[in-house]
């Protein structure tokens, strides 16, 4: 059967937080939670952007139940604030889709010091999801992380990257790229494996939107090589799939009531590039428990934040 977003349940009476919503993917996330009833939350770093996103949802849908956060991924202490504004406004958060994300950048680093993808993609939202694990486990969330076809680039996390020395070496944005969205995946999967061995309703999943036509790509790239960020967005215009469908594994792995956990949605064909959101395979690293229980000490270790899901 193929699934669209009609096949969303009525989510009236529920509360999602969507981070990234200036994004396309964010953006398409969140509009049609909101169009199925969900009162919504929308994370962002850039307020002008935050505000011009917000005006589009309203638009769209005038009667929706929308508050915004500021939240900058890439700032620990920043990610403790939001994250205890949100948990001080509401006692329940139905859904979580950790979608924001920035993608190879020139060598650069958060405000921690960390590398800027690994530090973004990876600890932010590892920070982000711990500071905000007692509202998600009172009410038997469903968490999605998304991951990315580029998880499939690489064979292992160097957990170096995730200390205060930082890994020695060289930068390469598109391993280090790669890396982060193994351990997006990563996460997934173990915040799946602990939430079921501790009993718990929690449903953790996964997905990635195949090659969509959104800025991630011309952005990452227009902070160190202008052209090539405008030629690759070009390719993607021809080649991918629109926001819109980028974002249905997303809203598939947040919604299908099928799911029970540790899936892992993307679309079905051109090798998974676009299509229907289905259940698609991952690489042999992905589904390592050990890397996966070493990169959980090490994020824990890295952000200062105890993250028992028990």
């Amino acid at each position: 059967m193929s699934w669209s977003a009609q096949d969303i349940p009525d989510l009236t009476g529920t509360r999602a937080v969507v981070t990234g919503v200036t994004g396309g993917l964010g953006f398409h996330t969140a509009l049609e939670l909101g169009r199925k009833g969900a009162a919504l939350v929308v994370t962002a770093r850039n307020p002008k952007k935050a505000d011009a996103t917000v005006a589009r949802l309203r638009a769209e849908l005038p009667d929706v139940d929308l508050e915004t956060l500021a939240l900058d991924l890439a700032d620990l202490a920043d990610v403790e604030r939001a994250a205890g504004e949100l948990t001080s406004r509401h006692d329940r958060i139905d859904l979580l889709v950790n979608n924001a994300g920035i993608m190879i950048p020139p060598k650069s680093a958060t405000a921690d010091g960390f590398e800027l993808q690994m530090g973004t993609n990876h600890l932010g939202h590892f920070a982000w999801s711990a500071r905000l694990w007692p509202v998600l486990k009172a009410s038997d969330a469903r968490v999605v992380t998304v991951s990315s076809l580029a998880h499939t680039g690489a064979k292992g996390v160097d957990l170096r990257a995730l200390t205060p020395e930082g890994s020695p070496r060289r930068y390469r944005r598109w391993q280090t790229y790669a890396e982060s969205k193994l351990a997006n995946l990563s996460f997934a999967l173990e915040l799946d494996r602990r939430a079921k061995a501790a009993g718990l309703g929690v449903v953790s999943t996964a997905a990635h939107p195949g090659y969509a036509n959104t800025e991630l790509q011309q952005t990452g790239l227009k902070m160190g090589n202008p052209m090539l960020g405008f030629g690759l967005h070009q390719i993607s215009r021809v080649v991918g799939q629109s926001a819109a469908a980028g974002a249905l594994p997303s809203l598939r792995a947040a919604t299908d009531e099928s799911f029970t956990g540790g899936e892992y949605v993307g679309p079905n064909l051109l090798g998974q590039m676009r299509g229907k959101p289905v259940l698609v395979g991952m690489t042999r690293a992905a589904r390592d428990e050990e890397l996966a229980d070493n990169l959980w000490t090490a994020s824990e270790l890295a952000t200062g934040v105890t993250f028992d899901v028990a």
